[in-house]
């Protein structure tokens, strides 16, 4: 990886797509811990890497919190069991 001597982060991309992948991977868990260094270090010298990986993990939140399970109300359970078995 090219080293950004004044600290900036580049402004492009050098391989999006292998980087992106990369990314994903991390934020599912697939890599272990080399995996993420090599992450660390990517989101420090790589702007739309840094945009793409916390977009992503911003949507991941997101969607844990809005698609939680919510328990389904024994009355209503009780009442499809019992149509199930009506239509049998």
């Amino acid at each position: 990886m090219n080293e950004n001597p004044s600290g900036e982060r580049k402004m492009q991309c050098s391989d999006e797509s292998k980087c992106f992948e990369l990314l994903e991977s991390i934020l599912d868990g697939e890599l272990q811990d080399s995996g993420k260094e090599v992450l660390k270090e990517k989101l420090a010298k790589c702007q739309p890497c840094f945009e793409h990986y916390h977009l992503e993990q911003a949507i991941r939140d997101v969607l844990k919190t809005k698609c939680t399970k919510h328990a389904v109300p024994n009355e209503l359970a009780d009442k499809i069991r019992q149509q199930i078995q009506d239509i049998k």
